[in-house]
C-alpha cells in the first residue's frame, strides 16, 4: 500500500485537486443554502402574507444573497494555482450567514 509521506515545503501539497475540492465544497454549501432559502420562502408564502413567516422568509433570502456573494468571491479566488487562504472576514461572514439562515428557517417553521 502506498502512503503519502508529508514532505516539507511545496511538494507535499497537491496544487490541482485541493483547490478544486474546496471549490466544489463551496458550491455544495451554496446549493444547500439555496435549498434552505427557497424552502423558507415557500413556507413563508404558503402561510400567507402576514405574521412572522414572511419577514423571516425575506430575511432568509437576503442572507442567502449575502452568502452567495461570499461564496462566489471565494470560488473566484480559488482560480490561481496558489490561492490565498480564506480571510477571517470572509470566514466570519460565511459562518454568520449560515447561522442566520438556520435561525430564520426556524423562525419560518415556528
Amino acid at each position: 500500500m502506498d502512503r503519502v509521506t508529508p514532505v516539507a515545503g511545496d511538494e507535499a501539497r497537491d496544487p490541482g485537486l485541493q483547490p478544486e475540492r474546496t471549490r466544489l465544497a463551496w458550491r455544495r454549501t451554496t446549493l444547500a443554502c439555496t435549498v434552505a432559502a427557497v424552502l423558507a420562502a415557500r413556507q413563508g408564502l404558503h402561510e400567507g402574507l402576514s405574521g412572522a413567516g414572511l419577514p423571516a422568509a425575506g430575511l432568509s433570502l437576503l442572507v442567502w444573497l449575502a452568502f452567495l456573494g461570499v461564496a462566489h468571491r471565494r470560488i473566484r479566488e480559488l482560480g490561481p494555482a496558489r490561492p490565498r487562504p480564506l480571510g477571517l472576514g470572509a470566514a466570519a461572514a460565511a459562518a454568520a450567514c449560515t447561522v442566520a439562515l438556520a435561525a430564520f428557517g426556524v423562525g419560518v417553521v415556528l
